[in-house]
């Protein structure tokens, strides 16, 4: 088995951001913002993406906004509504749903 060394969300190279990866580990706001933006890059297949972009003016739909959502749920542990994606619709706001919903 091959290890992608630049894979940053791997276990094996991730370090100390591999254990926030952990839906039971507690996160800095600021970590979560960016896992959160690191999931808009690649359902979005950008990398414009900054803690404050705004999902649907990067060109997402509710469709992809699902996308969103379930890797919510599987990365963090945390299941929100579609309307709370419509309430927070960029990283930073994401992810302070992500804590209050925890």
């Amino acid at each position: 088995m091959s290890v992608d060394t630049t894979d940053a969300t791997h276990p094996a190279t991730a370090g100390a951001a591999g254990a926030a990866a952990d839906p039971g580990a507690p996160a800095a706001a600021g970590d979560r913002a960016g896992a959160v933006a690191a999931i808009f890059r690649r359902v979005l297949e950008t990398s414009d993406v900054t803690a404050d972009s705004d999902f649907f003016e990067l060109g997402g739909d509710s469709l992809i906004a699902t996308r969103v959502l379930s890797a919510v749920a599987r990365d963090h542990g945390v299941e929100l509504t579609f309307e709370d994606f419509l309430l927070a619709r960029t990283p930073e706001g994401l992810a302070r749903a992500i804590e209050a919903a925890r």
